[in-house]
């Protein structure tokens, strides 16, 4: 029995225990059970200081199985900035396309015809290849990547998947699927996981496209644009569909380890405009956000919801040791308790921005005692984390930038028309 025949059934059931009562009720008197709370847009405790942290991560942009960044050691005073420049992604405001590093440093992305490149650390071409027909190419494909051995593993929107040989670009080989893939890709062993737009979590062998095990969960028919997140850990995948439902897999087999929905949304309309965080692991805690208000805590061994924080955010946040960064859609910091839940801090990092209620924060890392934030308009934020005041505003763009990526000390940013490195 799925979600929304189960609500059609308690609906009918209250309905007619309310008629068999003969009660007049007032209908502007009911509140909407489903009714979120409205989004914070105010500061809090902004005098709070917090401590330096004692710890550094090093290289989190790199099989990191986990998808928390920590504190990164990183700092730059934007002295150099440069370009590699690419055919122009006309999706790259709709989407999230991310860069991919690989084991031999080198740097993987693709432009808006479907070719991928690989470059060194200084933005130079080492390969490119294109694995497009004519038609396929002018879909404008978006690209996700992962490493198995020396195999790169491609997967697309136009339900495409093959591997490439990393070191000269050749195919090693390619498929089609039923579906097109909608989220990044985590490596076990020989073989890769990803979850395609019927919600649905495949295991795949990286030897020959083979399909290993799958597991279905509910699907909507309205699909939302907003990539799914895999986190593995300790041979149990973790993953969100795009109804904001929670499942824990073994991912040996695909049995199932626990499982918890997060919406109850009655007209699956509504999934459409459900963005929901990356999920983030740490602490043996899974945290994650959506633009409905929500930030949840979900203890990872039983799928509880430990806490539940009104936070409207579709940004991965960021665990440093026991105090979790993220930003609200509408430009505010919050500094949370992990254990509790508790609200630290609120800070208005927008305050010095014009026209901020048409900007929004598109992600962040923190690097040291910084938060590099970008923007939907182009702009790059640095904040003070201990103190929350916004310390720096650089134009990176005249739109939409990615969020940062931290690789051997030097930030990279994606544009929809080139690829930057800042030092």
């Amino acid at each position: 029995m799925n979600r929304a025949f189960k609500y059609i059934i308690i609906l009918i059931f209250i309905s007619n225990c309310s008629l068999s009562k003969k009660e007049n009720i007032n209908i502007n008197n009911i509140d909407n059970i489903f009714k979120k709370s409205d989004p914070i847009k105010k500061e809090f405790n902004q005098q709070l200081k917090i401590k330096k942290f004692n710890s550094f991560d090093i290289n989190t942009f790199l099989r990191n199985y986990s998808n928390n960044n920590g504190n990164i050691n990183f700092d730059t005073n934007f002295d150099i900035i440069s370009n590699y420049k690419i055919s122009k992604i006309k999706k790259f405001n709709s989407n999230q396309p991310e860069l991919f590093f690989t084991e031999d440093e080198k740097i993987i992305f693709f432009d808006g015809k479907g070719s991928i490149f690989k470059l060194n650390e200084d933005l130079k071409e080492v390969w490119k290849i294109n694995n497009y027909n004519k038609k396929e190419k002018k879909l404008n494909p978006i690209l996700y990547f992962a490493q198995v051995g020396e195999k790169l593993i491609v997967n697309d929107n136009l339900s495409k998947f093959y591997a490439v040989n990393l070191k000269d670009g050749k195919i090693v080989w390619s498929k089609y699927h039923s579906s097109s893939f909608n989220s990044d890709i985590k490596v076990y062993k020989d073989t890769f996981l990803t979850i395609d737009y019927d919600n649905v979590i495949r295991s795949i062998s990286s030897k020959d496209g083979t399909e290993l095990w799958s597991f279905n969960t509910e699907n909507s028919f309205l699909k939302s644009p907003k990539k799914n997140s895999i986190i593995l850990k300790d041979e149990i995948v973790f993953f969100i569909n795009n109804l904001g439902d929670v499942t824990a897999l073994d991912v040996n087999n695909g049995s199932l380890v626990w499982q918890t929905p997060t919406q109850s949304n009655l007209i699956y309309q509504d999934a459409f405009t459900l963005e929901n965080s990356d999920i983030v692991f740490a602490n043996n805690t899974i945290y994650f956000s959506n633009n409905k208000n929500e930030f949840f805590s979900i203890d990872a061994r039983s799928g509880t919801v430990k806490w539940t924080q009104s936070i409207n955010s579709s940004l991965r946040p960021t665990v440093i040791e026991k105090i979790i960064f993220t930003i609200s859609n509408e430009g505010y910091l919050f500094l949370i308790d992990d254990r509790t839940g508790n609200i630290l801090r609120i800070t208005d990092i927008f305050i010095n921005l014009k026209n901020k209620n048409e900007i929004k924060p598109i992600g962040f890392i923190h690097g040291k005692h910084k938060l590099f934030v970008s923007l939907s308009n182009g702009y790059l934020l640095t904040i003070n984390s201990f103190t929350g005041v916004q310390e720096k505003i650089t134009k990176i763009h005249g739109s939409k930038i990615s969020r940062p990526f931290i690789f051997k000390n030097s930030m990279y940013l994606i544009k929809d028309n080139a690829v930057a490195k800042i030092n």
